[in-house]
């Protein structure tokens, strides 16, 4: 839900097919919307702005500002200093104060100076927020709902009336005064963004007023061709402080504000047609992670994965020429690097019956497979088989994340010189489809050839770890004192307790190692205005956060958690 979606109901349903449905207010809006004023200079403009501030602000009517960049901010917040008048500037400077702004910018007297996106989303309320000004009015007095709970529980509710009783009698002046004035200073782009400054003020019901200053200088006006209209200005000696107030001009700003919004609609639908590619090759391969995450059985894709690699490279070194002319030395060479080969070509040329010229890839490719695969069994009954399936888990998850990474770099590289191809009478899209594609395919394979060259030559060493019990035992004999913790060993010797059940054995695969938790140590700014500071112990899947004061076997306690999330 949004209050400004109707601007873009056409790019709602053109792109995302969603529908846009207005909503009627819940009570009759009653803000007053002033044509925009236009004047030569953008020094003129200021002045009118400036002029128009110092009056109503002496008046006591509460006035938002609304400015298009910090800069311009900083700039109108110079100029209101010099006039001497107090206000409040609500950029991304000033973002750690920007609740208690917003709280008091409808107050009698307040001016708040913003950035265009500063204190969206946020009720501006007349009068004042009355829970803030009693969390002040507490404040004051000395309590914290921290160090004080009880107080300040109890003399809460009674400052809350008391703020509310304030807030009603001046909601009601500055109501008399016209609500709040809102005051932009430029047009933006979007007319989402300018829609969005204008409903700041006449909220549920309330009086409000906007007013838009504008100069022939401004960026959005140097769309439209405002030389034209300055030149016509000049011609006539039309003053630099007289507004320009025509039907034409405010007709030519919204048509410039189209023009702006369709550039921009159709950078979005563009980048929305390219980020399809990449959308579909990532549900590919997420699906794909997600059944080894979810622990499915992956042996026969993993023995699909080494018929794949041998076939690729038996395709690649029997593409070209008779049998006589391929280079089957080559071919063995690097089998022999991915897995360990029990025939030789010799063999194979003598079981062919014809020698060299009696062998044909698809021949090549059967009986390399039956090697292969025959490998693979001796393998697993080298490692078991219980140890065998999370080797291949680990494997794939850790080849497919890093080869998934590598791919993404290489896709923003094509990305980013794509659009040279229209210089070639080419479709940049159909290009960063089809590059898109071989990258992929290429990826993929290169994920098979990789699965299995560790499934074959990794290192694999089976550890039985020792029980948290035991762990928590020995580091108790580091804390304590040795007597003491040899009591209550020898007590518990004595008593006949069963020693712990080990856990499964631990898998360390060489490369293939679980990431160990990095120490950290943070500052961040507490609730009381100081400086907090602490420890973690960071892995991924989670953080613990660690007790500066904690035991070492608390730390170690803390580390085991961190391992446990992480898997």
């Amino acid at each position: 839900m949004t209050g400004t979606a109707m601007t873009e109901a056409s790019e709602f349903s053109q792109i995302y097919n969603l529908g846009v449905v207005p909503i009627p207010t819940n009570r009759p809006m009653v803000r007053i919307d002033n044509a925009d004023l236009v004047y030569r200079t953008e020094a003129a403009k200021y002045d009118a702005v400036l002029a128009d501030i110092v009056e109503r602000h002496e008046h006591g009517q509460p006035i938002l500002v609304g400015t298009t960049s910090v800069e311009k901010s900083e700039h109108l917040s110079k100029l209101l200093k010099q006039n001497g008048v107090p206000h409040e500037v609500l950029n991304a400077k000033h973002n750690d104060r920007e609740a208690a702004i917003v709280a008091q910018a409808g107050r009698r007297g307040a001016v708040t100076v913003a950035t265009n996106m500063a204190g969206r989303g946020t009720d501006i309320m007349l009068g004042g927020n009355p829970e803030f000004m009693a969390a002040a009015a507490l404040a004051q007095q000395g309590l914290s709902p921290i160090e004080e709970p009880e107080g300040y529980e109890a003399a809460w509710l009674p400052a809350l009336d008391t703020a509310k009783a304030s807030v009603q009698a001046e909601h009601d002046e500055v109501v008399d005064l016209g609500g709040l004035y809102v005051l932009a200073t430029e047009r933006h782009e979007s007319r989402r963004i300018d829609n969005q400054l204008r409903g700041r003020s006449g909220r549920q019901g309330d009086p409000g007023a906007t007013q838009f200053y504008l100069s022939l200088e401004d960026d959005l006006m140097r769309l439209f061709k405002a030389d034209m209209v300055d030149a016509f200005l000049r011609r006539f000696n039309v003053p630099d402080d007289v507004p320009i107030e025509a039907k034409m001009v405010s007709n030519a700003i919204r048509s410039a504000q189209s023009q702006v919004e369709a550039q921009n609609f159709e950078i979005r639908k563009d980048v929305l047609k390219y980020d399809d590619v990449l959308n579909r090759q990532r549900l590919v391969v997420y699906d794909e992670r997600r059944r080894v995450l979810e622990g499915e059985d992956i042996e026969e894709q993993v023995r699909e994965f080494i018929d794949s690699t041998i076939e690729g490279y038996v395709t690649a070194a029997t593409k070209d020429g008779y049998p006589e002319d391929w280079d089957l030395d080559r071919l063995w060479t690097a089998l022999k690097q991915l897995y360990p080969v029990n025939v030789t070509i010799e063999e194979l040329e003598e079981f062919s019956g014809g020698g060299r010229s009696g062998l044909s890839s698809e021949y090549l490719v059967a009986e390399l497979k039956e090697d292969v695969q025959h490998a693979y069994d001796v393998r697993e009954e080298t490692l078991g088989e219980t140890v065998t399936r999370e080797l291949e888990r680990r494997v794939i998850l850790s080849v497919l994340d890093r080869k998934w990474r590598e791919h993404l770099y290489e896709m923003d590289y094509l990305r980013d010189g794509i659009g040279l191809r229209a210089m070639a009478q080419r479709d940049p899209l159909i290009e960063y489809q089809r590059e898109g594609f071989d990258l992929f395919t290429a990826m993929m394979d290169s994920i098979k050839e990789e699965t299995v060259g560790y499934l074959f030559n990794v290192d694999v060493e089976v550890a039985p770890p020792a029980s948290e019990e035991a762990q928590e035992a020995i580091e108790g004999l580091v804390d304590a004192t040795g007597a003491t913790a040899l009591a209550g060993l020898a007590a518990a010797a004595a008593q006949g307790s069963a020693p712990p059940v080990a856990p499964a054995p631990t898998l360390l695969a060489k490369g293939l190692a679980p990431s160990r938790p990095a120490h950290m140590e943070y500052s961040a700014p507490s609730e009381t205005g100081g400086v907090e500071r602490g420890e973690m112990e960071v892995e991924d899947g989670g953080i613990v956060e660690v007790d500066p004061n904690a035991s070492r076997a608390e730390r170690r306690r803390a580390e085991r958690e961190n391992r446990r999330r992480g898997k």
